[in-house]
């Protein structure tokens, strides 16, 4: 049996162990493979089993696979893959679902404290000698903003969103969710309101919702128009979520009072992406779920969907198969 591992660097830099699959059979790991359909398709001719983060697996490349029987995706979305044109052939599709959850909520609450408290911002103003040379006990190089009695509006109320309430709640913020499903635990955390009311009443809107069709863009010049005035936004579900140039814009009139981002339409991005050269807007590298906590959970999550597979109960199929 062979294994190819096109992108593996992002999950493994090295602190991890790819031992678990290299016990199915001969296993070739690539940190990345950037070369497009061509260089895809020579690196895993002959094997049955592919593993990618990022990599696409298309249509092209499964029609010039013969012998691939099964893909594993090394994240919780899939959309990487066509997984139509894998089912077609029979190819089960695997996720690894919730194995960031805590990371991502994490991640997301230190964007938000990051634009309220700046703890990066004065700990660079000390190292610069700010602290040194100033005649008070005590200074600050930006407004400062506390959470608690304020208002925070998550689209997408999952298990993401709602750990992200949780902790927003233990902060003493009052917690409004906008989901297509409403569930008792839910419930429990905050209210679920339409979401033309959550973005008026919020003061923190917070985006955890799937990237599908129906949520492209779903921050927009017209729904950015129904947010008080000075909100703050959150952004590390997914790049397409948001319309960047209007965020930017919103940025750079004070609509928004800032925006913090783990994730663009692009990754790595363009150098004209609008929000690069927006005012106070935090962004940092698609890393809320990179805790190597969490990445060693994505391992034994993917290691076992391929003994699943092998054994003849595939688990965590996205494509029906």
């Amino acid at each position: 049996m062979k294994i190819v591992i096109l992108d593996g660097y992002t999950e493994n830099p090295g602190d991890l162990s790819w031992d678990g699959f290299s016990a199915f059979g001969e296993t070739a790991v690539y940190d990345r493979t950037e070369g497009g359909e061509a260089e895809t398709v020579a690196r895993i001719r002959g094997a049955e089993i592919v593993l990618t983060n990022k990599t696409p697996i298309t249509r092209a490349v499964i029609e010039q696979s013969p012998d691939l029987r099964y893909i594993g995706v090394l994240a919780t979305g899939y959309n990487i893959v066509d997984t139509n044109a894998a089912a077609e052939r029979g190819i089960p599709v695997t996720n690894a679902p919730s194995y960031a959850t805590g990371a991502t909520a994490q991640y997301a609450i230190a964007l938000l404290l990051e634009i309220c408290s700046r703890a990066g911002a004065h700990d660079a103003a000390v190292h610069a000698g700010r602290w040194a040379g100033s005649a008070d006990f005590s200074f600050t190089v930006a407004p400062l903003t506390e959470l608690e009695g304020k208002t925070i509006g998550i689209i997408g109320f999952g298990r993401i969103g709602r750990a992200v309430g949780t902790i927003a709640k233990a902060m003493g913020m009052r917690v409004l969710a906008h989901s297509p499903h409403e569930r008792p635990e839910g419930r429990a955390i905050g209210e679920y309101v339409p979401l033309d009311t959550l973005l008026a009443e919020s003061d923190v809107v917070s985006l955890h919702c799937p990237l599908f069709p129906g949520t492209e863009r779903i921050i927009n010049r017209e729904t950015l128009g129904k947010m008080k005035d000075g909100a703050i936004l959150i952004n590390n579900g997914r790049g397409g979520l948001l319309d960047e140039a209007a965020v930017a814009a919103a940025l750079e009139s004070g609509k928004l009072a800032a925006a913090g981002v783990d994730v663009l339409s692009t990754e790595p991005p363009a150098p004209d992406n609008p929000l690069l050269h927006a005012k106070n807007c935090v962004i940092t590298p698609h890393v809320s779920w990179a805790a190597k906590e969490s990445r060693a959970r994505l391992m034994d999550i993917a290691v076992e969907n391929v003994a699943a597979f092998l054994a003849g109960r595939p688990q965590n199929v996205v494509n029906g198969v």
